[in-house]
């Protein structure tokens, strides 16, 4: 079950954004260990009374530069109306409403059943007079509010909860836990359908030569040695209307939303083509949510190979990527299936890394070499000592320190101490948590 997509639409400086960063400023902000993790934070996951739904803020599609105002928001509206469980329709409660809003309320109307009407800056009652002139936008009446004070955003969020009834429980897991989820992602045309097709041993998904020739992912059962595995394909976005702008952004959307559902998260890279930032957004999305990740760059045959073409590769990614080193990366070629089989193989072992657990004496054997050879310091010069280390859970693999206190362990020792680990125990292609806990409060990354 895949979470309830909710867009924010509107013409521009109604306070779209706003709004998004109101509802999602309660969500802690994780703290990589390894640089470069690119965040976008243009769609988010937001919780309320213990539901929990998907925010988009369309705000962040860009479009053509040579297009006007007033056609690049009715494209907005288009995408939203195809790809979202309910629209947020955002008009300014201190202007009334304008020729645009006129505009986005004729494409929404047909769709007027997952439409919400808000009327934002409303900042005291005196605006909410004001609003019977949004009317004659045929949407019903507007909900008031201000994103920018938080006026009316608790029962906003009341009322938007109620519009979707089927939100998924936040704190219920959606499939059982015995079956591996593998989403295969990546962006348009890189082999990705192909890549599963293989995987799977027959053709049930459709491959072409247009690049984004899968509109949804497809969810396909099936056993390799003896274990159950579901594989979630996504590729691009087949259009369903003439819509021309932003279209990647909500292919990335459904990506994002494979990913999140997803136990391992196999990238797929074109090896004829240069990494693009899509290929770096996915990749740091998957991270931050602490996924296990395989790397396969696809199209391997077309690639003129010298003797040190591979380190070549494995050195530019890394340099793109630094947060990817864990990764494994395979060279493929779905096109003639060389090294196909080296997939499921992978993803197995990776598996087999997710679910290792670390004897608390070996671990704290480990703690007492890497201390004594550099202890924490602090800029403070206050005394800092970690009494012991233990393995809390595994799928992610989760470590706690205890210390005397844990807001003096700089971000420079966590990110050693991070390094440490993987190069004591591996858990390659596997993300893994660590959280520094005190006596009297906890302190989590």
């Amino acid at each position: 079950m895949r979470k309830y997509i909710v867009s924010i639409v509107g013409r521009p400086n109604v306070g779209k954004s706003t709004l998004f960063n109101r509802l999602c400023r309660k969500r802690i902000a994780i703290v990589d260990f390894e640089a470069g993790v690119t965040r976008d934070r243009k769609y988010e996951d937001v919780q309320w009374n213990g539901k929990e739904f998907k925010l988009v803020d369309t705000g962040g599609i860009v479009f053509d530069s040579t297009e006007t105002i007033d056609k690049m928001v009715k494209h907005q509206a288009l995408l939203a109306i195809e790809e979202s469980d309910l629209i947020i329709f955002m008009v300014d409660a201190q202007t009334g409403a304008t020729d645009i809003d006129r505009d986005i309320a004729k494409i929404l109307y047909p769709h007027r059943d997952k439409v919400m009407l808000v009327a934002n800056k409303a900042d005291n009652e005196k605006y909410e007079w004001e609003l019977y002139d949004f009317l004659q936008l045929g949407l019903g009446d507007a909900f008031p509010l201000s994103a920018s004070h938080g006026r009316n955003t608790g029962d906003f969020l009341d009322a938007l909860i109620e519009r979707i009834p089927g939100t998924q429980n936040a704190y219920q897991s959606e499939d059982k836990p015995s079956v591996t989820k593998i989403a295969v992602v990546g962006k348009p045309n890189v082999g990705k359908s192909s890549i599963a097709n293989l995987l799977l041993g027959n053709p049930k998904l459709i491959v072409t030569d247009i690049p984004g020739t899968t509109r949804d992912s497809i969810d396909s059962p099936f056993r390799y040695h003896n274990k159950d595995y579901v594989l979630i394909d996504t590729a691009g976005l087949r259009r369903k209307t003439r819509v021309n702008y932003g279209v990647e952004y909500f292919s990335n959307l459904r990506t994002i939303e494979a990913v999140d559902r997803a136990d391992i998260v196999v990238l797929v890279l074109a090896a004829d083509e240069e990494l693009s930032v899509q290929d770096i957004k996915i990749a740091s999305y998957a991270k931050r949510k602490m996924k296990e990740i395989l790397v396969v760059y696809n199209k391997w045959d077309l690639v003129e190979k010298e003797t040190n073409t591979v380190n070549k590769y494995l050195q530019n990614l890394h340099t793109q990527m630094p947060f990817l080193q864990f990764a494994p990366v395979l060279f493929i070629s779905a096109k003639t299936s060389q090294r196909i089989n080296r997939i499921m193989e992978t993803v197995t072992k990776i598996q087999e890394e997710s679910e290792k657990r670390i004897p608390t004496s070996e671990l704290n054997r480990f703690m007492e070499t890497v201390v004594m050879h550099r202890p924490p310091t602090h800029p403070s010069g206050k005394h800092i000592k970690i009494f012991y280390i233990t393995q809390a859970q595994i799928k992610p693999p989760t470590f706690i320190f205890f210390c005397n206190t844990p807001s003096l362990i700089t971000e420079n020792y966590r990110r050693f101490l991070h390094n440490q680990l993987r190069e004591a125990f591996k858990f390659e292609g596997v993300s893994i948590k660590l959280i520094f806990k005190g006596r009297k409060k906890e302190e989590e990354d």
